[in-house]
């Protein structure tokens, strides 16, 4: 390395420093690149070689066999966020990746919401925490691992007198609660500056949401023990909820959400008039700053538009032309579709199809 370059070395580290403090939520949010497929096999690559920081890489060191579970909950958080958004402005779009090399995760797989903290960012947070603990509890309940399993503070209890116990495994919730926590949550006192603090405070909070989203969906389901098909005895186990459900709970929840004052105080507190006193609840997701406009191009933030988007011209909710094209009308194409009908096997011994065609009306957003 020449001269000129050693001397620039200080200040190119010191702006690297000043990026990373401005946007400590990229850095965080890099391990949801494992739940892309075209990113290739984690456990091949080695801890060393994955997108995660510090901290997550030392756990993975400690805990190499929790990284099947960890790509499992990336790619359920990644999968119900395009499911629960397929039909809004923002589609929970991702980026993707074209090789299995560690550098081209470098960038948030969320890009501009993940460190934006509007209410897609509080979605995003919370439903990727709810992935990993969900992933790592039915891990647990699998037998996957040996240092958790089932729900052991369950066994031996119940209600005698009303004809049922607790049997059978119940799922962990506890310990994959406490992974999540360890694997995702930064201290505070980590980052510099006013607004990274408020932002972190707000990730940190909505990664608990989801969190407590999988905890209060637990359900109790109940075998029957008898003569005859009798329900004479129960035996009863907590279960977690499918995760498409806990993904509309937390749909509901961004519907809902909080936006919170920007300024850096101990206590987060609701930034609309009238309502600062109002507790805020563990459950709630949080954000600071509104939501851009998702309905054109925005080149700089990464934003594509609802441009061509495919929309439902006799609906009236989200997916509606109206409100997808955000009123700037829809063009119609008539897509020509031919398939195999009416096949008949034929003895002896071969498949006789009809050439079946249709025609179907498609919209897209001008």
């Amino acid at each position: 390395m020449d001269r000129a370059a050693l001397l620039a070395l200080p200040s190119l580290c010191a702006l690297w420093a000043a990026v990373l403090s401005l946007f400590p939520c990229g850095t965080q949010g890099n391990w949801m690149w494992l739940g892309i497929a075209s990113f290739g096999v984690p456990e091949k690559l080695g801890c060393a070689g994955l997108p995660l920081n510090s901290r997550q890489k030392e756990l993975c060191k400690r805990k190499p066999y929790l990284l099947p579970s960890i790509r499992e909950g990336a790619r359920l958080g990644i999968q119900e966020c395009r499911s629960q958004f397929r039909h809004e402005r923002w589609n929970c779009m991702v980026a993707t990746a074209t090789s299995t090399s560690a550098p081209l995760a470098t960038s948030p797989l969320f890009g501009y919401e993940l460190s934006s903290g509007t209410k897609e960012t509080a979605f995003i947070y919370a439903v990727m925490a709810a992935g990993l603990v969900h992933s790592v509890t039915r891990s647990c309940s699998a037998g996957n691992m040996t240092e958790c399993s089932c729900d052991s503070t369950l066994q031996n209890g119940g209600s005698p007198s009303e004809g049922w116990h607790w049997g059978g495994c119940s799922d962990d919730v506890q310990y994959g609660m406490w992974f999540s926590r360890k694997f995702l949550d930064l201290p505070i006192r980590n980052t510099t500056g006013q607004e990274s603090k408020v932002l972190l405070a707000m990730n940190l909070h909505n990664n608990e949401a989801g969190r407590q989203a999988v905890a209060k969906l637990m359900s109790v389901d109940c075998r029957c023990h008898g003569v005859s098909g009798s329900c004479a005895v129960k035996t009863c186990w907590k279960t977690m909820s499918s995760f498409e459900k806990i993904g509309h709970f937390l749909k509901d929840k961004y519907e809902n959400s909080i936006q919170i004052s920007d300024k850096a105080k101990r206590k987060m507190r609701r930034r609309e008039k009238g309502q600062t006193q109002t507790p805020i609840h563990k459950d709630d997701l949080l954000y600071v700053h509104k939501s851009p406009n998702y309905c054109v191009e925005n080149k700089k933030l990464g934003i594509p538009g609802t441009q061509g988007r495919e929309c439902n011209r006799t609906s009236g909710g989200a997916d509606g032309c109206n409100l997808l094209c955000c009123g700037r009308g829809y063009n119609t194409h008539v897509v020509r579709h031919v398939e195999r009908c009416e096949c008949k096997f034929i003895w002896c011994c071969y498949v006789r199809c009809r050439r079946c065609e249709s025609m179907t009306d498609v919209h897209t957003c001008k």
